[in-house]
């Protein structure tokens, strides 16, 4: 089916787009010529490629919490981006495995609001289905953008409507929605139980009737699964529901055990959609906590699935997984949880995707579909190179939290960021742009001009988690004189501009600048050129496990981004603390 562009039209054209501006009415900016992003894995090289067959994960990098539906012979696919801006990126694929991002459902400022808050809150587990000729995605943003909600459009690319609020589901998260053939529609969701809890991380998950013309939840609401698929076993954050229908059953297939290395998925069904729900003797259908942790490229996690039905009739499974990286005992995870997909096999009457010790598959036989093809690659290893050349950015490029201003601009071939007084660590919106580390090894290049103004103004490349752990690779003033320094920022307690661990004289403020970083793994290596391809080592070796959630937290994954931020102002006389400011790729694949 043909597909439009408009949801690139929205966000992208009101903050991407060049402004009409006079140069000197921009101030202090940085100036960004190029960026390339490479990457490759070392459990690729391992397993060779056969005709035929596709490569795990098909969505390499932070896209986690996938959900998919299939409309004729076109897939799509939604993942989650917590308190990344644009939020829940939106695929196509013909074969479900090249996937290429066609929108972002969270596109426009004014459709959500996430604050100041960590970036581990905003919209997660978004569920995407397919009515009436109409797409309708359900999720939840917290902790106070308005809690669950639905946003609907006519073309998966956009625009998605602005956010109906579901105030029924209270405190709950990650809703799915379910179209029965009768016409009747439900949503199932994450909550505490009914009565009090029984033990740490006690769930439960509820149902309830949805009217699509309302746009409204209607009728009681009720606890169809409590617990999980054994509840005498204390199964902990039962999440994720979804529903189907296959055969006269209703199948009620949800995750538990966390969204670490005990997560789990399970299947229940029932003759009714109210239930109630028999959970399967031989739980759980997907999980790879029953394997030695010290295995060969560990695959962990495996988790929060959704299932879709081909055309032809098989049956697959898109999930959540981690792919740690040494050394394993501490589970150190760098590129987030990504998307992988794997068959669905019945089994008297039971949908498995996993059997007992069965390893999650780097390479398996592809689905028998038309072959598809993807806009820029998602899986194995490539390279990607953006010129800024285009009207807008790749859809993939992303800023933390929801942006205030327009602070960026396409121009002459290069991307412009205004330099403002907000800081990397500030829990707001700095001028950072980002795109995900897909790889374990991967390198991120860029060509910077900036001449700083006064101490403290800084620009430059960075390899980022989260607001409190981060590398910075930059362009600043120091007494006066610009120098090549790197900064890290690694707990809560550290300054918003981070440490300055070490600096280099720079000769001129006028030049352009190259800077690199490459991650090894455990390692990161921090490099510049001051003339085109002559490389030199600023650091190697610092520790890259700073960039895992095991040492971050949280649900994301490590990004490489473009910065820029000017030295915030003294404070006034009175003593007052100042106010801070408010906030066409190339690509080859192996």
């Amino acid at each position: 089916m043909g597909l439009s562009r408009t949801a690139c039209a929205t966000l992208l054209a009101a903050l991407l787009a060049p402004a009409p501006v006079a140069a000197s009415g921009h101030g202090l900016e940085a100036t960004f010529d190029r960026f390339h992003y490479q990457g490759s894995d070392p459990a690729d090289a391992a397993h060779p490629l056969a005709a035929g067959q596709f490569r795990n994960p098909v969505l390499k990098g932070f896209y986690p919490d996938p959900s998919v539906v299939r409309v004729g012979g076109d897939y799509y696919l939604v993942a989650s981006t917590f308190g990344w801006f644009p939020g829940i990126p939106v695929f196509h694929s013909r074969d479900l495995v090249n996937w290429t991002q066609i929108g972002n459902a969270i596109d426009r400022p004014d459709q959500l609001d996430f604050g100041r808050h960590d970036l581990v809150n905003g919209v997660f587990a978004p569920a995407i289905e397919h009515h009436d000729g109409r797409f309708w995605i359900v999720n939840t943003c917290f902790p106070s953008c308005g809690g669950n909600f639905v946003i609907t459009a006519a073309d998966p690319a956009g625009p998605w409507s602005d956010p109906v609020w579901l105030p029924d589901l209270g405190g709950g998260i990650d809703p799915s929605l379910f179209f029965d053939d009768d016409g009747r529609a439900w949503i199932v969701n994450n909550d505490v139980p009914a009565g009090p809890l029984r033990y740490e991380g006690h769930r439960a998950v509820w149902l309830q009737e949805f009217d699509p013309k309302a746009m409204r939840t209607t009728g009681p609401r009720r606890v169809i699964l409590d617990g999980g698929g054994v509840p005498a076993d204390r199964p902990e954050y039962v999440e994720g529901p979804h529903l189907y229908k296959k055969d006269g059953w209703y199948y009620l297939v949800a995750a538990e055990g966390g969204t670490g290395e005990g997560h789990r998925q399970v299947a229940l069904r029932s003759r009714r959609v109210t239930g109630p729900y028999e959970p399967w003797k031989d739980n759980p259908i997907l999980t790879q906590s029953d394997l030695p942790r010290e295995r060969p490229f560990p695959i962990t996690s495996a988790g929060h699935a959704d299932l879709v039905q081909t055309q032809d009739g098989d049956w697959w499974a898109v999930f959540l997984g981690n792919r740690p990286y040494p050394p394993l005992d501490g589970h150190y995870v760098n590129t987030g949880r990504e998307t992988f997909l794997l068959p669905v096999h019945w089994q008297d009457g039971w949908p498995r995707i996993t059997a007992p010790g069965e390893t999650v598959p780097y390479v398996l036989d592809a689905p028998k579909l038309p072959a598809g093809t993807a806009a820029l690659p998602t899986r194995g290893g490539f390279a990607i190179e953006d010129e800024f050349d285009a009207q807008r950015l790749p859809l993939y490029w992303m800023t933390v939290r929801t942006p205030r201003e327009r602070w960026y601009r396409l121009e002459g071939g290069a991307l412009h960021l205004r330099a403002r007084p907000v800081r990397l660590g500030e829990r707001d919106n700095p001028s950072f742009l980002a795109r995900r580390q897909q790889h374990q090894d991967a390198t991120a290049t860029t060509s910077l001009r900036f001449s700083p103004q006064r101490d403290g103004d800084t620009a430059g490349l960075a390899a980022f988690q989260n607001e409190d752990h981060w590398y910075l690779l930059a362009v600043t003033r120091e007494a006066g004189a610009p120098v090549i320094a790197l900064f890290r920022r690694d707990r809560r307690e550290a300054a918003p501009e981070g440490e300055r661990l070490l600096a280099v004289p720079l000769p001129s403020a006028e030049a352009s600048v190259q800077l690199r970083i490459r991650a090894r793994g455990a390692k990161y290596d921090f490099e510049y050129a001051l003339q085109p391809g002559q490389w030199r080592s600023l650091s190697e070796g610092l520790d890259g496990t700073l960039l895992s959630t095991a040492r971050a937290g949280g649900f994301t994954g490590a990004v490489f981004g473009l910065y820029a931020a000017r030295a915030p102002e003294a404070a006034p006389a009175t003593g007052l603390p100042a106010s801070p400011g408010i906030p066409g790729s190339r690509q080859a694949a192996d």
